[in-house]
């Protein structure tokens, strides 16, 4: 089977910066999940100044610090942010509301309309990133 021709907007999009990538799935989304993405999107970066942005798995937005931090997944009905090892974070205020039977993984599903906690957000990426810190000492 012969591989499909690569357009040069896909060549494009390949070498482009990651938070170009996630800036162009804000604008392309339009609606309130592009506002969700973008709001949670501040709150990593100001939680961790060190963030590094990476887009993975042909588009989704990561957020990492000595491993992956957490995803940030778009779909119809909400926005889903995915930390990597939620389930070994401290949740007090009850942010993970989704992926909860996993042993692994946590995940924050946000609805339109549904306001955010930024201070327990910027505190559950704090210790994502103290966790994926002390394994990696």
């Amino acid at each position: 089977m012969k591989k499909a021709a690569t357009t040069k907007k896909e060549t494009e999009l390949r070498q482009a910066p990651p938070s170009d990538l996630i800036d162009a799935r804000i604008a392309e989304l339009g609606d309130w999940r592009g506002e969700t993405l973008a709001r949670v999107r501040a709150v990593i970066r100001q939680a961790d100044p060190e963030v590094e942005e990476t887009w993975k798995w042909r588009g989704v937005p990561v957020w990492e610090h000595a491993g992956i931090i957490c995803t940030g997944e778009t779909y119809k009905a909400v926005v889903k942010l995915t930390f990597a090892r939620g389930a070994s974070l401290d949740d007090p205020a009850g942010l993970f509301n989704a992926s909860l039977e996993g042993n692994t993984r946590r995940a924050i599903d946000i609805r339109e309309g549904e306001a955010i906690d930024e201070a327990a957000l910027k505190a559950l990426v704090q210790a994502a990133v103290a966790l994926n810190t002390a394994r990696r000492s």
